[in-house]
Parts: C-alpha cells; structure tokens; sequence
C-alpha cells in the first residue's frame, strides 16, 4: 500500500503555484485589487444599493483570472479532453483543491462564489451526456466560452433537502400551433440568476407528491415572461446572488425539455459525489489555513514575556484540529482514489457513505478552525483585518447547502445500518 502522492501531481502543484506567483498574485496587486481581500472584502464586494448583488468590478476581475487560468489550461483540468480540460480524476482534484485552499483567501481560490484557477465545471458535461444534439450545439460552446450559464432552479421555500414534495407544476399547452410546457411554482436560492442566460427549472410533470419519478427539468431563458426574481436573498456572508423567484405562465416550448420527461431529478444528482468530494477537500484547505496561521501566531505573539505558544491551553485545541485534519485528509484522498476505481453509476450505491462523511466532517471542522484561529488571535482575529471571520462566515454555509450535515449524516446511516447501498437488506 503506497500513500505517496503520484509524481506528476505533485508536480503539477509546483506548476500552479509558479503560474499564481506570475499571473494571480500581480493582478490581485494591481489597481487596489487587494481591497477585494483585505478588510474591505464585504463591502468592495458587494453592491449594496443594488441589492447586495457582487459588483461589477468584482465579477471583472474573476473573469479575467479565470480567462488567465483557461488560457494557461488550469481552469478545465476537470473537464473531459473533447472539451480542452485534462480528464481530471477525483484524487488529483481533492489534493488540487485543498492545496489551493490551504494557501488561504486570495484571488486564486476564493470559495464564496465557487471561484477558482481549477474549475468544477459540471454542466458541460451535463449537457454532453443529458443534453439533446440541438442543446448541445447551443449550450456546450457557449459554456466553454462562458459566455454562458445555466443556474439550477430546484430548491423551494417549502422544500429544501427534499426535492420529490416539490410544489412547482409544469404541464403540456400548445401556443401558436407550438407543443410547449407552461410553468407555474416558486423558487429559492437559485444561485447566479443574476449572470444566468438560463434557468433549469425542476418541476412535478406526472406522478404524486413524494416520489422521484414525475419531476422533469426545463430550460429556461432568462428574459421569459412570467419568470421574475422576487427579491436577492441577503445571507450571512455578502454579496448575494442567490434570489427568491416565481414562475406564472411561464411558457416555452417543448425542445427546452433537458432530460427525459418525468425523470429529471437525477440531473440534479448526477454529479453531486464529485462536487461533495471537491468541496470538502476545499472546506479541509481552509481549515489546515486556520490551524497554521494559528499555530504561526503563537509562537511569535508573546504576553507576558513568554510565546503564547507555550500554554497548553493554547497547543491543547490546536492539537485536536491537526489531528482531526489529518484523519480527514486520508479520508477524503482515499475516498476520491475508490471513486476513480469504478464507473460513475456505482459510486452513488458503493460509496455514497464516505462521500458523506468526508463532506460533512470536512465543513464542521472548518468552522471549528476558523472560530479557533479567532480565539487564539484574539481581537484581531475577530477583526475583518484577518480572513478568519471571512472562513468562518462562507463555510458555515457549507453545513446547510449541498446537502445539510443532518442529510449527510442520515446518508451514513443508512449504509452503516443497512437501509440503503451494498449491504442493503429487505
């Protein structure tokens, strides 16, 4: 058994980092583009008279290092090699994602807004393989280009982890002599409306409330009649770009069918184990970012003559994260290694467990470090002057969305006792 990292992964690290040094930290430098990181991060970043919306500025600068990181064939190392990425395994991703993470906030990484130099970009490959030839043609390109991008309309003010009790209806009306579907139903937190040229809005088409099958997922564009963003929804760390929206009459026609009909909802899952695996991996970075500017700080900070370093109330807790940290890591890295051991439809029922653990864990001990960086750090910890605040703020929401701790956790249950997965019993 070899728990050394491949050879050419590492090495890619060491590429990465060099194109950070040379292309990402000088533009993070350039223009006061540092205002975007330090203590003015909330308010540099957020449109606050435009309904706490990123600001324009902002969204230009992660472009123009995403644009960098393309050019220099990092941002779709993930993606298939049909579409220029570098069929990015699930192992190379996890070890790529914490380290980056672990260098902490910097316009390398920054996982507010999903933004990074590696990119998760699954809806292309969502398309290739769900899409028809004619959405295909239409999305893939300009998803590529990102001049594209679908936000996914799936989450209800009355139903959040459970999708099949969902009250939004799209039924079958011809217009005009044009089979199409009419819409009618609100949703919740549809992240990147505010960019989005569409909606994929998930829907109840046939069936009875509860059950997976009968939902279908239509694409939607943006300037639809009946389609309206109510109002941005304000959260804990700003900007927002996640609204409240109504669909009324909504209506297009039938080729906006993504999927087969009435059972769309395993779009919504079909590449949640690679996102939940990636995410925690990032949650893990920024929390071994916490425990060492932690452990940095004590052995330079000296109150009454002596490193602070030295109170075991201090080492005592900062012991228990690296340790935790360590555990997960393994965890997490050999968790990816098994996914890329087997084809994509049986990781859901062979390993769907440990894709839970890793994840959950991974964004409670991030919290954890972030609220310990802050107490050993003492006022300037809690102060905006050090990004811990910043950590804890973004990753608390980690434990709510993709998937809540108490949903990863009922996950586990019921492979460790036998309800679901392999050793399922009657």
């Amino acid at each position: 058994m070899d728990f050394n990292l491949p050879k050419d992964l590492v090495e890619y690290l060491g590429v990465l980092d060099r194109f950070i040094e040379a292309e990402v930290k000088p533009l993070e430098s350039a223009d006061d583009n540092i205002r975007f990181f330090d203590h003015r991060r909330e308010h540099a970043r957020t449109d606050w008279d435009n309904q706490g919306l990123p600001r324009h500025e902002w969204e230009v600068l992660l472009e123009e290092v995403k644009r960098r990181a393309d050019a220099a064939g990092h941002y779709r190392f993930s993606m298939p090699s049909e579409f220029g990425g570098r069929d990015g395994s699930n192992l190379w991703m996890a070890v790529i994602r914490e380290h980056l993470a672990a260098k902490g906030l910097g316009l390398h990484n920054d996982l507010q807004n999903e933004h990074s130099i590696v990119g998760n970009n699954p809806l292309v490959v969502m398309f290739r393989d769900f899409g028809t030839q004619q959405q295909k043609e239409q999305f893939i390109p300009g998803l590529l280009a990102r001049k594209m991008f679908v936000a996914f309309g799936l989450t209800e003010a009355n139903h959040g982890s459970d999708a099949t009790h969902m009250e939004t209806r799209a039924v079958r009306e011809t217009r005009d002599g044009v089979p199409g579907w009419r819409i009618d139903g609100e949703k919740m937190w549809i992240t990147g409306m505010h960019i989005a040229t569409h909606c994929a809005v998930f829907a109840r088409t046939s069936g009875k409330d509860g059950s997976a099958r009968g939902i279908s997922c239509i694409l939607v564009p943006k300037d639809t009649p009946g389609m309206v963003i109510e109002e941005y929804l304000w959260t804990f760390n700003m900007p927002t770009d996640h609204p409240r929206m109504s669909f009324s009459g909504v209506w297009v026609p039938e080729t906006a069918l993504f999927g087969p009909e009435d059972d769309g909802l395993p779009l919504a899952q079909a590449f949640v184990h690679e996102n939940r695996i990636r995410q925690a991996a990032s949650s893990l970075g920024a929390a071994v970012y916490c425990i060492q500017e932690s452990v940095r700080y004590a052995r330079q900070r000296k109150p009454f003559g002596e490193a602070l370093a030295k109170n075991q109330a201090i080492q005592f807790p900062l012991v228990e994260l690296a340790t935790q940290a360590e555990m997960l890591r393994q965890l997490i890295r050999k968790t990816a290694w098994e996914m890329d051991q087997m084809p994509h439809p049986e990781v859901a029922h062979k390993l769907s467990d440990k894709v839970s653990m890793c994840n959950y864990w991974a964004n409670r001990l991030c919290c954890e470090a972030a609220d310990r960086a802050m107490q050993v750090h003492g006022g300037i910890g809690y102060s905006r002057h050090k990004p811990f605040e910043h950590i804890y703020r973004h990753h608390r929401r980690y434990r709510i969305t993709e998937g809540s701790e108490e949903i990863q956790m009922r996950k586990v249950a019921g492979f460790l006792f036998g309800y679901m997965g392999p050793h399922r019993f009657g």
